[in-house]
């Protein structure tokens, strides 16, 4: 994967992610009971993690955290757990799906045993089924697996 690719990857995703994730300049409470600030960080580049307490930050700043959190967390981890992927549409769903549900979820996945043996038939079934929070299934997550798959 080129340069140009991997750039296209990281801007696919963080549309993804700022499309579903939203943005909270103020930190806050996320489902999980994670405190959470900008575009869904839990927590800054020196590790520190977010706190109720933490000041509001800018859009810039919270821009600067989704391309950090994006760079350095989330696309090495899809590219180490998926090395098949090859095409910046795919490699953008599969980290805007680890961003959203964490590197262990996919690490265990049959999603991933899919993706790494190639059969990508099968991968939109896969990602349907990551759709509920509480038990029960969340019209967000629904539509954020369609926007997946629709870059498959």
């Amino acid at each position: 994967m080129t340069t140009t690719d991997t750039d296209r990857a990281v801007v696919l995703a963080a549309e993804l992610c700022r499309k579903f994730e939203g943005l909270y300049l103020r930190p806050y409470l996320c489902p999980a009971g994670i405190p959470t600030i900008g575009y869904g960080a839990t927590y800054y580049e020196d590790g520190t993690p977010v706190t109720l307490k933490d000041p509001a930050i800018s859009k810039e700043r919270a821009e600067q955290l989704l391309m950090w959190m994006i760079r350095t967390r989330y696309l090495p981890a899809v590219r180490d757990l998926c090395p098949t992927v090859t095409s910046p549409e795919r490699l953008a769903a599969l980290v805007d799906f680890t961003f959203n549900l964490g590197t262990g979820n996919l690490k265990a996945s049959t999603l991933r045993r899919k993706i790494n043996a190639g059969q990508w038939d099968d991968v939109p079934a896969e990602l349907r089924k990551w759709v509920r929070g509480g038990g029960r299934v969340l019209p967000g997550l629904v539509k954020r697996r369609e926007a997946e798959i629709a870059l498959l």
